[in-house]
């Protein structure tokens, strides 16, 4: 989705017209249709993640689901997904190494099947990656079907503008607010100038409609849509920050910048690498994720693999419910054996990575508020905003994601998140900028053309 896609001659003459009051009719109704594909898809992931880490072990005799549990399934996550993406148009859908951002043309109906297919056995059975890049393509190629239903011979700005609508409407359903939501894409699309406004009424109307049928299918079905939708977490107030604080913040951003940089470009080998034979070796990814959960399993006391797995939004509340009693050993175990597990299924599998980069900055914040003079609230606020800007290159949506999770700590937290999200947004484009430079400089020094070849073939015509 570009904005020459999108921009209009005239855009305030467009907004005046009649032309484009139906497009917001047409928004209101895409995000109606948005929000309940959106609330069943996220449903079925959900009930499939019963269905095989819970349900299916009781009724085979266990009381909890064995300790290799995960590797039948993941193998399996692995074949659907390496299937997926060599054999359906589309490929899947969107590569969660690259982060988040979009952009080109929007995700076609055609491709639909692929990428649900990928992402239901990517999420359903325990890779660890989030929901919103299934879901904004979901709702661009809904938004697109409706639009070439209605009219077959839509235009360009019309059919980007209902698959912009369709994206804010199915994001808005996890972040638990339409402006989030809307934040989120507009970011990660670059929109801005004279066609934000174009597009950002009827998104906003139709995230704004999703959200409310979102909400109101969940209770109408008895279902609970607590298991994808953010909510706070539960941190304690703080009083304000001190010099300590700021120092702890700049120190710990610039490492978390660093770990995520290193877990991405983990996540890129390991993708040049399953596509030389894409379908065994996803399997094989599969059971690599399966062997890290079992492995930290095995390393801690009382732990179970389902830790490492999923994208971790539905272990909040265990997560800081243990605070308090579980070790540092533990929560440093859980960092390293869920961010090398992450880092696999960024590269091979299908899903979107906010969620396990807001779960690990989580974790990290509860680790590092047992250092001198940092305290919980701070430390998590802070790490979850630097964690989300290092994976997402998106500030202010790591800001506003940071701050609406640590609303219950108060306002204070504010001047940390945006020290943290700076930081960790600067060093990550330090370190990209540093690895460019040298690749690039040993890709031409090893070229004929190079640097290095010109001198040395240059050498016998100057002796």
């Amino acid at each position: 989705m570009s904005d020459a896609a999108l921009q209009p001659a005239d855009p305030a003459s467009l907004i005046r017209s009649r032309q484009y009051r139906v497009l917001l009719v047409l928004a209101a109704l895409i995000g109606l249709i948005v929000s309940t594909a959106s609330w069943a898809f996220l449903e079925l992931v959900h009930e499939l993640e019963v269905a095989v880490y819970t349900d299916l072990p009781h009724h085979l005799g266990y009381s909890t689901a064995p300790t290799w549990w995960p590797l039948p399934w993941l193998a399996l996550a692995g074949l659907v997904t390496g299937l997926a993406i060599a054999r359906f148009p589309g490929h899947g859908g969107h590569v969660p190494a690259e982060g988040l951002r979009t952009g080109g043309a929007p995700t076609r109906p055609i491709e639909l099947p692929g990428i649900l297919l990928a992402a239901v056995a990517t999420l359903g059975l325990g890779l660890v990656l989030g929901p919103e890049a299934p879901l904004i393509a979901l709702g661009m190629g809904l938004g697109i079907l409706a639009m070439k239903l209605i009219r077959k011979d839509a235009p360009e700005q019309a059919l980007g503008l209902m698959a912009a609508s369709g994206s804010f409407a199915a994001v808005s359903t996890i972040f638990g607010s339409p402006v989030i939501g809307a934040v989120l894409i507009i970011e990660a699309t670059g929109l801005g100038g004279a066609v934000l406004p174009i597009v950002l009424l009827p998104g906003l109307l139709a995230a704004g409609i999703g959200s409310l049928v979102f909400i109101g299918l969940g209770s109408f079905s008895g279902f609970s849509t607590s298991a994808w939708a953010l909510s706070p977490f539960p941190l304690p107030a703080y009083g304000g920050p001190g010099w300590g604080d700021f120092g702890w913040t700049i120190l710990l951003a610039a490492a978390t910048a660093i770990a995520v940089f290193a877990i991405m470009e983990l996540a890129r080998w390991s993708k040049r690498l399953v596509e030389t034979r894409l379908v065994v070796l996803t399997i094989a990814a599969g059971l690599v994720v399966a062997g890290l959960a079992i492995a930290f399993a095995e390393a801690t006391t009382g732990q179970s693999p389902e830790a490492v797995l999923f994208s971790g939004q539905d272990a909040f509340g265990g997560l800081f419910g243990a605070a308090g009693t579980v070790s540092m050993t533990t929560l440093a175990l859980l960092l390293l054996f869920k961010g090398l597990a992450w880092s696999v299924s960024l590269g091979n599998f299908r899903g979107g990575p906010t969620f396990p980069a807001i779960f690990l900055g989580a974790a990290a914040g509860l680790l590092a508020a047992h250092l001198p003079g940092y305290s919980e609230a701070p430390a998590v606020a802070a790490l979850v905003g630097a964690t989300c800007v290092s994976v997402l290159r998106l500030p202010l949506s790591s800001v506003m994601i940071a701050l609406l999770l640590s609303v219950k700590a108060g306002l204070s937290v504010a001047p940390l998140v945006v020290v943290a999200v700076v930081v960790a947004y600067l060093a990550s484009l330090a370190l990209t900028a540093f690895v460019d430079a040298r690749v690039g400089a040993r890709t031409t020094a090893e070229e004929p053309g190079g640097v290095a070849g010109t001198v040395e073939n240059a050498q016998p015509s100057l002796q």
